[in-house]
């Protein structure tokens, strides 16, 4: 199970859902506290910006950050959840989800995934450029783009509530 919430119910999702990974996707900088049944080991922390092209003093996702996310996740025996967030929950959490998904079921049609998430969150917003490099390092052709673009739009909000996303 994944679990996706923003950086202010980190602490308590971990908690509520026994979560013993965690993958963090923040801005370059803003402090996070890493709960404390979470290992140093087991917990990812990928410094970057919500944004979709290189700008001047932002740190944008690349591909060497959407490796250690598949890398983290390949390595996660899925004996407990995984929670992944962000600051708001919204892209960059949503975006991790995704490509999780897609990483631990390779058989399993990205549509379906991306529909799930859609039922899971009317505010997931899944970042295109962490969903595209994912696809290409997947070699999924385009497929997961596509399906997160179906999947358009999304419910605005300021903070996402926490949800999660089912493996099967």
């Amino acid at each position: 199970m994944i679990h996706v919430c923003s950086l202010a119910r980190l602490a308590e999702t971990v908690e509520a859902t026994g979560a013993r990974r965690v993958v963090t996707l923040i801005d370059v900088g803003t402090p996070v506290t890493r709960p404390e049944v979470i290992g140093v080991a087991d917990h990812l922390h990928l410094e970057i910006h919500d944004i979709c092209e290189p700008s001047d003093g932002y740190v944008h996702p690349q591909e060497h950050h959407v490796e250690r996310l598949l890398d983290f996740v390949r390595a996660w025996d899925r004996a407990a959840p995984l929670v992944v967030h962000c600051f708001a929950g919204i892209s960059r959490s949503s975006a991790a989800a995704f490509v999780t998904a897609c990483t631990v079921h390779p058989e399993r049609d990205e549509r379906a995934i991306a529909r799930a998430l859609r039922a899971a969150s009317p505010t997931a917003c899944p970042s295109r450029l962490i969903v595209s490099l994912a696809d290409r390092l997947l070699g999924r052709e385009g497929r997961m783009v596509e399906a997160v673009a179906a999947i358009t739009p999304h419910t605005p909000c300021v903070s996402a509530m926490p949800f999660r996303l089912a493996l099967e």
